[in-house]
């Protein structure tokens, strides 16, 4: 049932928060390894699709859309804090009386300055490792970077808000079934509309921005174009997963406000959540 996922959003959002404000540094880890794995996944789609770039391949959005279920796997079984899901997680704490508003700013702003910060290590470590640094690589990320720089502000809203709602509903979808299996083909399918559509990713953004500022790149990609890009994607992914998810699957709960009472299992559940939270999604479907 929706209420049962409603519920363990709701308490999850309230173990964010709780990790949070028991230790910012742990905290903080969690979210720069949420913006590597992100990047770890830009790398390796980036790595395979120029050459079929170069091809002009009509198959090259498939290949790439087809690898990039790395990242959102890596982010919800290994664990880590992504801003991206936490749009989401927080926004239907809030809904839930689980976080307030003050908790729900501290915990997106942390997690998104955790995020960039190791999306900007792990993009400074590949232009270093030099995997994209040569032809074809090198032009396909300069060419895309610069393309992102340049859209217009409505269009970059817009393609965050999509590229969000996919992010969010892999997790969404994820939480309401204990077979991780299933989870896997979730997430395949969520980011393979996501990336093969062409939407707009802030975590993933900061990686593919940051690998084309740290190797040698024209005019058209500079920092200001960095925060350009960054600022309505940022703001559309927030729209996508705390409205089109969190939001609209709260409205449409039989249960609008959570229960005070914690389920067993998440009572007895110390550990920091992924942004995927996977025990959470276990407890409410068992």
């Amino acid at each position: 049932m929706v209420q049962d996922t409603i519920v363990a959003v709701g308490a999850a959002s309230e173990k964010k928060y709780g990790l949070l404000g028991t230790s910012l540094t742990r905290y903080l880890v969690l979210s720069a390894l949420a913006g590597a794995y992100v990047g770890l996944g830009i790398g390796l789609i980036f790595a395979i699709g120029a050459p079929l770039a170069a091809a002009n391949s009509p198959f090259l959005k498939v290949v790439m859309g087809a690898s990039f279920g790395v990242a959102l796997t890596l982010v919800i079984f290994a664990g880590s804090e992504l801003f991206t899901g936490n749009a989401m997680v927080l926004t239907v704490g809030v809904l839930t009386r689980r976080a307030t508003l003050m908790q729900l700013g501290t915990v997106w702003t942390w997690s998104f300055i955790g995020n960039l910060a190791g999306s900007l290590a792990l993009a400074w470590l590949i232009a270093q490792s030099g995997v994209l640094g040569g032809d074809p690589q090198r032009g396909f990320v300069e060419s895309a970077a610069a393309s992102k720089m340049s859209l217009p502000f409505g269009t970059a809203v817009a393609r965050g808000i999509l590229a969000n709602w996919l992010v969010c509903l892999a997790v969404w979808c994820s939480m309401r079934t204990t077979n991780d299996l299933a989870k896997l083909v979730l997430i395949f399918w969520c980011l393979f509309a996501f990336i093969g559509a062409g939407f707009e990713h802030s975590i993933a953004n900061m990686t593919l921005l940051g690998i084309a500022l740290f190797q040698p790149h024209g005019d058209a990609v500079s920092w200001v174009g960095y925060v350009q890009n960054l600022v309505p994607v940022t703001l559309g992914n927030i729209i996508g997963g705390a409205l089109l998810v969190g939001g609209l699957y709260w409205f449409s709960s039989p249960i609008r406000v959570a229960a005070t009472a914690r389920p067993p299992d998440l009572q007895a559940d110390p550990e920091p959540m992924s942004s995927g939270m996977s025990r959470e999604a276990q407890a409410a479907t068992r």
